[in-house]
């Protein structure tokens, strides 16, 4: 089991894809022994929906209220458009950023993602619609996120192929892309002892080696 040789400083914030499920991140993160906050995302998944969750902008506040200090943030998929807001939003509160297979604000389709929605509302069928609705482009802002951001893709993966990954690198300053080629979008689970490596040593690095 990979032991990070200390804790980050910073309390870490992990937020899940649109399965909605705060479950999703605690096997990494009991691998990497890391504590931290876990969000659920009302009316997405399985989850009961709640009023006043309507939308993407919606889930962006319910994790803003939770940022009373400087934090560490890590997303999978959905989570890292949410990620990357606050990161635009608060930038001097979000110190460093995992971003797992997201779409992350730039045009997926474009880069050859595949339309996971049909699976999606098969999965979840009493998920939310507006899940389903445009995202913004933020490939213009992304520049200006200053946070150390570690990038983890899987080769494997239609949903955010690896050429995400790679235009989130070339947008992003402070970023690092480490992609597990046989992985798919599921990564998290199928790599997990890999992954938590990964994030513990990221949410635990001098900041002024270079992420590269």
């Amino acid at each position: 089991m990979p032991k990070s040789p200390s804790k980050p400083s910073s309390k870490t914030l992990f937020l899940p894809g649109a399965s909605g499920h705060a479950s999703f991140w605690k096997p990494v993160a009991d691998r990497a022994r890391l504590d931290g906050v876990f969000f659920s995302w009302p009316g997405l998944g399985a989850e009961p929906s709640r009023p006043g969750i309507a939308g993407i902008d919606d889930l962006v506040a319910l994790v803003a209220r939770d940022i009373t200090e400087p934090v560490n943030i890590v997303a999978q998929s959905m989570g890292g458009l949410i990620a990357l807001k606050l990161a635009l939003t608060r930038p001097g509160s979000v110190e460093r950023l995992v971003l797992a297979v997201t779409s992350g604000g730039v045009p997926v389709a474009d880069l050859g993602g595949a339309d996971w929605q049909p699976d999606y509302f098969t999965a979840f069928p009493n998920a939310a619609r507006w899940i389903a609705g445009p995202v913004c482009d933020l490939s213009s802002r992304i520049p200006t996120v200053k946070a150390r951001t570690l990038l983890l893709w899987g080769g494997a993966d239609p949903i955010s192929p690896v050429a995400v990954g790679e235009r989130l690198l070339t947008l992003l300053p402070n970023a690092r892309l480490r992609v597990f080629p046989d992985a798919g979008h599921d990564l998290a689970q199928t790599h997990g002892d890999a992954v938590a490596a990964e994030i513990g040593q990221h949410l635990i690095d001098d900041a002024s080696a270079s992420p590269r």
